[in-house]
């Protein structure tokens, strides 16, 4: 009884019910709906927020926050696009010179954050406008128009999607790529957050900084190594969009930043570090996956208002933590009166 009453306070717990009663609801209002196939390309439509996600989860358990991935996407997309393009360079390098260049992205962001003690709010903040004209600028070197899109990459062999395409199109036992490879990132990324030294530094650096300095821990290389996964993360989603698309534009990914921090937030990571896990951020994920699938087919919901419900529930998630922690602090104060006998 003692473990199934653990499990039932379990935040993720919450998430699977909410998860459960989406499909009961929207299953209800529109049997298409329970479709796996409609399913399935729904999450590939959304996988880049789902990936993002993951890692920017490792970001806000230290306490921090990463709004500029949403840019990086689009940086990484136009790189790769214009070095296959117009450079001619084999669409492979150019895959990996766009993760490097997002990876140095990172690395600047995170060692502002770190190392000069700087916001992450104002660094990430000032990191999308920057990414942003960056990917804009290097647009500006195709001969393509940047409101087209450089589009035409290795496709496929009669039906078969191959080569870079794959990435995208390419299913592996009749599962889309893009989950497969979304799969094992979160298998890899709740390994390293649960079940290595690394991820109880990222715990420790949240609850308290200044105590993991005390104990030994380089604490500005691991805040700083935070930034950069999620940067790489964004490169890796810019890729796979881009391959799905076929399209490669400086704006991929706009807008997706809401989705993420949202993501995050309700997946049960705290604002302030010290607490996070990666199965509530998948199940999060999810929840505003097949939510924003939902609305549009169930209830005739305008996509371009999807954003509202999300934007709700961020609002809601945060006030009712907060409530809850005065709650808890209340209680905490009440109990100790009572032992100090005032």
């Amino acid at each position: 009884m003692s473990a199934l009453k653990k499990i039932l306070k379990r935040w993720e717990t919450f998430l699977v019910i909410f998860l459960v009663l989406e499909f009961v609801v929207f299953g209800a209002a529109n049997p298409k709906f329970l479709r796996p196939a409609s399913i399935m390309t729904s999450i590939v439509n959304y996988i880049s927020v789902c990936i993002i996600s993951l890692f920017v989860t490792l970001v806000m358990i230290t306490g921090g926050i990463d709004i500029q991935a949403a840019s990086i996407i689009g940086l990484t997309s136009i790189i790769e696009g214009v070095l296959w393009s117009d450079a001619g360079v084999n669409i492979w390098v150019a895959v990996v010179a766009a993760i490097a260049a997002a990876a140095l992205c990172g690395a600047l962001s995170g060692f502002f954050v770190a190392y000069c003690g700087v916001q992450p709010m104002v660094v990430t903040l000032g990191g999308s406008f920057l990414y942003s004209g960056l990917a804009l600028l290097v647009s500006g070197m195709s001969a393509t128009p940047a409101y087209q899109g450089i589009s035409g990459f290795p496709a496929k062999v009669g039906k078969t999607f191959v080569d870079f395409r794959f990435l995208g199109k390419g299913t592996l036992m009749g599962i889309p790529m893009q989950i497969v490879i979304y799969v094992v990132l979160i298998v890899l990324c709740a390994w390293v957050l649960h079940c290595t030294k690394y991820g109880e530094r990222l715990y420790l650096i949240g609850v308290n900084q200044q105590a993991a300095e005390y104990s030994g821990i380089n604490t500005r290389a691991v805040i700083m190594s935070t930034y950069v996964l999620s940067a790489v993360s964004a490169a890796l989603a810019g890729t796979l969009l881009t391959s799905n698309m076929n399209s490669a534009k400086y704006n991929h990914g706009a807008g997706y930043t809401l989705a993420i921090i949202t993501a995050v937030v309700l997946g049960g990571t705290l604002n302030t570090g010290g607490k996070g896990s990666i199965l509530g951020t998948v199940l999060a994920s999810l929840i505003i996956c097949i939510l924003r699938y939902g609305l549009p087919l169930c209830f005739g919901v305008s996509t371009q208002n999807l954003d509202l419900p999300v934007g709700i529930i961020l609002v809601l998630v945060v006030l009712g933590r907060e409530i809850a922690g005065q709650h808890m602090i209340s209680n905490l104060w009440k109990r100790m009166k009572r032992r100090s006998g005032t």
